[in-house]
């Protein structure tokens, strides 16, 4: 076995190693090599620690390579080729890796100023010598007023003045130097209950160093195991004055004009074609004329927070509350908002404001239907909705009404965001799992609706908080019809049943299934591998889902081959209404 490295993870793995095998296999006689690229091991420590290790690397008969910097690697062969006259070469049937860091190769590839070995050069204030614009700290980073070698216990204490100097930068202000310690300390366990401290130019060594050690490695280890379930949308995210000032209710607990006018001078302009419905002034409430030959649609929709990031949430909760005009067929015309902010100084309160309405704006202005009006409030912890208009001709409006038997119904949509979402509040979640459920959500439906008329749609609705077993039975029960479901065919999205196998729902879906008895009293579903985990997932609550519709046999696949060219990805034909 060969450990690549010669520093303290390399020493330190290699005892390890060498340990507890000899525990769980002590029949069998490994030979233990550690590579060393330098003349000595564990560069950087005193030579009261280097004689310390060699000693115990020489009783536990661990080879030391000197002076071998690895150049190749091939059929269970290390090489050293830097020098042609003296070819170096060790067999061994397993490599540990525990080199230095190196750098990438992009740094250099950019122009920023780079050493020789590619690390990105920066001044005290850990700011690039070449683009003053660049900040860099840790392994990535050579500080040139004080050279350091590279190790968590320099890059660690660079956070708080990394983010001092990004905070002066963006502010116009004087950077602050940062001096790193000179001297940190270091233990270096021999990985059967022994170690050895340095610090300086001193070592002390014993069991009592390995239990100094334990002590704070499992401190620090049970800071990332033991995770308690994150506060995503804190009852109160605010200053200490703030949070301690009593606070009103009524027409008091009102985000102040002030901060209403500076944000709704940053929001996108209300097109022309509406200006001409609405009032222009500050009136108590907006009025637009409806065109005799339509009807008007309206829904509202609101929900507590349940992503950091409020751009986003604003887009989520638009195209949430945009679902219910697209699932009638309806044309987006206009858009109130109703927000609640948590309590905080107005700074706080004007910058999430803000994000919230610029993130929504991006939504709904792309839809047709424009904010031209709403209310703001205070709040224990943020929420956001929406009360929407639409438009449509009399003889055009889809209900839920009027499957029939034969149809094929299509869900447009993958389904899990309430399980994820209920994951990722526990820690529980991927983020490319979170990742994917979010750019889900951000796809609106608005194409999908415009082309259900071509086709003949019999009945449609969009699947949201009820989940998709809800939704369904609304349909069936007021269609009069049954539904044969194929539970292969759902669209899931990636980690959903991986997190309901652990258990993880959604709060609602207690509630959701509720209806299960009557649900299967209308609907068979068709066995399948993981059918209780399909099953379960019917009562996913879902945010800013698909449309669910039905639509002729004939139709079908035409149907669904226009709506995967049109992007959605995930749209499948899931039964057949009998």
């Amino acid at each position: 076995i060969a450990l690549v490295g010669a520093g303290a993870s390399g020493v330190e793995v290699a005892l390890a190693v060498q340990h507890r095998l000899s525990q769980l296999k002590p029949e069998l006689t490994l030979r233990y090599h550690l590579v060393s690229a330098t003349p000595d091991i564990l560069p950087g420590h005193n030579d009261k620690v280097r004689k310390r290790y060699q000693a115990v690397l020489d009783k536990r008969n661990v080879r030391v390579h000197r002076n071998f910097r690895v150049t190749r690697v091939a059929a269970g062969n290390l090489f050293d080729e830097s020098d042609p006259a003296t070819l170096k070469t060790l067999e061994c049937d397993e490599i540990i890796w525990a080199t230095s860091a190196s750098a990438p190769f992009w740094p250099k590839q950019t122009g920023l100023a780079c050493s020789d070995k590619g690390f990105i050069q920066v001044n005290a204030c850990l700011q690039s010598i070449s683009h003053p614009s660049v900040f860099a700290a840790g392994d990535i980073a050579d500080v040139l007023d004080h050279a350091r070698p590279k190790a968590g216990v320099f890059a660690v204490r660079q956070g708080k003045p990394l983010a001092e100097n990004l905070l002066r930068a963006l502010s116009g202000e004087k950077l602050k130097p940062f001096v790193p310690q000179k001297k940190f300390l270091s233990l270096v366990s021999t990985g059967d209950k022994y170690a050895v401290a340095s610090r300086g130019a001193w070592a002390l060594s014993g069991k009592w160093v390995w239990c100094w050690k334990d002590a704070i490695d499992r401190k620090f280890m049970n800071r990332l195991n033991t995770l308690s379930m994150p506060q995503i949308t804190s009852p109160v995210r605010a200053s200490p004055e703030a949070k301690d000032a009593m606070r009103c209710g009524g027409c008091g607990a009102k985000v102040g004009q002030p901060i209403l006018e500076r944000v709704l001078a940053d929001m996108p302009h209300i097109p022309q074609d509406k200006l001409a419905l609405v009032t222009q002034h500050h009136d108590d409430a907006v009025v637009f004329s409806v065109p005799a030959d339509k009807l008007l649609v309206q829904s509202v929709d609101a929900f507590r927070r349940f992503i950091e990031d409020d751009f986003v949430f604003g887009q989520i909760a638009a195209n949430h509350a945009l679902g219910d005009l697209y699932a009638m067929g309806a044309t987006p015309h206009s858009t109130q908002a109703m927000v609640t902010l948590p309590y905080a100084r107005e700074q706080m309160v004007e910058q999430q404001l803000k994000h919230l309405m610029l993130g929504a704006a991006s939504v709904l202005n792309a839809s047709g239907a424009p904010m031209i009006g709403g209310h703001t409030a205070e709040g224990q912890e943020l929420s956001l909705g929406f009360a929407v208009n639409g438009l449509i001709d009399r003889d055009k409006l889809l209900t839920k009404r009027g499957l029939k038997p034969g149809d094929v119904l299509i869900l447009t949509k993958a389904l899990g965001t309430g399980a994820l979402f209920a994951a990722d509040m526990r820690a529980r979640a991927k983020g490319s799992w979170i990742k994917a459920a979010i750019a889900s959500m951000l796809v609106s439906n608005q194409q999908a609706s415009e082309m259900l008329c071509q086709y003949a749609v019999t009945a449609c609705t969009d699947v949201t908080g009820f989940g998709l077993a809800g939704h369904l039975l609304e349909m069936l029960e007021g269609s009069h019809c049954h539904v044969r479901l194929d539970l292969a065919s759902l669209p899931v999205l990636d980690g959903t049943l991986a997190v309901m196998q652990e258990g993880i729902f959604s709060s609602l879906y207690p509630q959701n299934k509720q209806i299960q008895s009557k649900f299967s009293a209308y609907v068979k579903c068709e066995p399948c591998p993981e059918e209780a985990l399909l099953q379960a997932l019917l009562f996913d609550p879902q945010t800013a889902g698909g449309l669910l519709f039905g639509v002729s046999m004939e139709n079908a696949q035409n149907c669904l081959d226009a709506l995967k060219k049109l992007g959605y990805v995930d749209a499948s034909i899931i039964g057949r209404v009998v």
